[in-house]
């Protein structure tokens, strides 16, 4: 009998005040984002992982779109799988309800943690203490933003003994219907760290480059470009050799963070004078 192939632990969850789904994962496996987290917004989102079924991820979220409950779908998926004792498998459907599956195959140590908006699986793993740190993790952490709440989970489980044979890769995928790049894609974060001796603490970078680019500052926030900030905004940019905020911005890939230029978001100004010396 074949091995598990994708041994590792993840969290599927969702934030149904903002309208995300997400997952996060971490695993010693090369490339792990590329078959284990499946979402789509307003629908759901699952992990497929151990000896994983990559057919578990679009076949879950066509009956979660027919409106099957989580529970529902765990139990349609593994019922028609011949090889569901060496399957893990974890989903949160569109109204926040979550469901697991751990195969009584899975290699130790392996199980399970459910709860309201979020499942935690894991197998391979030192102990359960890394599942049990996925999911209290979650739950002491309404207050933030999905995707920095699914990369804490993560290095929490990670702290807590995480995968028994070390780390390789980690993946962040969160959803919104419209929330994407220009408001054209409902992926709001798609990261993926294939090949890291730190895949955690890379992804974490890795989050925070993403949110430096195309994260949003809340208006009130922004600064009235006029008077001396003008002066020195049009100074700085003359220095760089251009001639708008706009054309500069889309250089340094900060467009989504302007907007005319009546005012400036202060990330972009920090930005701009960092490159201008």
């Amino acid at each position: 009998m074949a091995e598990p192939v994708v041994a590792t632990y993840s969290i599927v969850a969702c934030d149904l005040e903002e309208g995300q789904w997400g997952v996060a994962v971490q695993s010693k496996f090369l490339a792990v984002g590329s078959v284990v987290p499946w979402a789509e917004p307003q629908v759901g989102a699952i992990a497929t992982q151990a000896y994983a079924n990559p057919s578990y991820g679009p076949n879950g979220l066509a009956l979660l779109r027919e409106g099957l409950s989580a529970n529902e779908v765990v139990e349609r998926l593994t019922s028609e799988d011949a090889g569901r004792d060496q399957r893990q498998l974890g989903v949160v459907d569109a109204s926040g309800e979550s469901a697991s599956w751990t195969g009584r195959r899975c290699n130790d140590w392996a199980g399970h943690r459910n709860g309201a908006g979020y499942a935690a699986q894991g197998n391979i793993l030192v102990g359960e203490e890394t599942v049990t740190a996925l999911a209290t993790t979650f739950e002491a952490n309404a207050q933030l933003p999905l995707a920095q709440r699914l990369i804490d989970c993560l290095a929490a489980a990670q702290a807590a003994g995480g995968d028994r044979r070390g780390q390789q890769s980690a993946s962040l995928l969160v959803v919104q219907k419209e929330g994407g790049y220009a408001g054209l894609s409902d992926t709001l974060v798609d990261l993926r760290v294939d090949d890291h001796e730190r895949p955690i603490q890379e992804l974490r970078r890795i989050a925070g480059l993403h949110s430096r680019l195309f994260g949003l500052s809340p208006r009130e926030d922004w600064l009235p470009l006029e008077g001396n900030l003008r002066a020195e905004v049009d100074e700085r940019l003359t220095r760089l050799g251009y001639d708008s905020l706009d054309t500069w911005a889309g250089v340094e890939n900060l467009e989504e963070r302007v907007d005319g230029e009546d005012a400036i978001d202060p990330v972009v100004l920090d930005a701009l004078r960092e490159a201008s010396g």
